[in-house]
């Protein structure tokens, strides 16, 4: 599912809800998630799963095209971990039968 089919379906569900004002309520959402694992909290939607960043520590890589060594800065990089009502629906969804 992409962005556009996303607002399609919450504004369907929401028929009160003009285009202008799914568009937002959807970017606020994205938003709030995004700065709060830019700043290294948690986010938890229940039913769903949990976002959460890690880092990376510095390292010493190689460039693959000369071999040479090449310092690698600290980075933060995001987690997904689905929640059992999730996985459990989907597991029941593709289950054949």
């Amino acid at each position: 599912m992409i962005r556009s089919e996303l607002l399609a379906k919450l504004r369907q569900e929401n028929p009160h809800l003009s285009a202008l004002a799914a568009e937002n309520a959807l970017d606020t959402i994205l938003d709030e998630i995004a700065e709060a694992l830019s700043q290294g909290h948690r986010v938890e939607l229940r039913g769903f799963g949990s976002f959460f960043s890690k880092v990376r520590v510095a390292r010493t890589g190689r460039n693959p095209r000369t071999g040479e060594p090449v310092e690698v800065p600290p980075k933060r990089h995001m987690h997904f971990r689905a929640s059992r009502q999730l996985l459990n629906r989907i597991n029941r969804l593709t289950a054949p039968g």
